[in-house]
């Protein structure tokens, strides 16, 4: 997911994508540990994508705070 997209999104957006991210990362971990899993690589698109949203959850709430 790019960024552009995230930014579009709202704050309970945001933080519903981020539990799915984590969901995700788990059980991409959990095949990975028992050798199922079939692309390695995803499990570093999983974590940029949920350091993407983090950052723009932060974004927003600073820009937030200033107003």
């Amino acid at each position: 997911m790019k960024a552009s997209e995230i930014r579009e999104k709202s704050i309970i957006e945001l933080e519903k994508e981020e539990k799915e991210l984590k969901a995700e990362l788990f059980k991409l971990r959990f095949q990975h540990a028992t050798s199922q899993l079939e692309n390695p690589m995803k499990l570093n698109e999983i974590k940029k994508s949920i350091a993407r949203v983090k950052t723009i959850m932060r974004e927003k709430e600073l820009k937030g705070m200033s107003k």
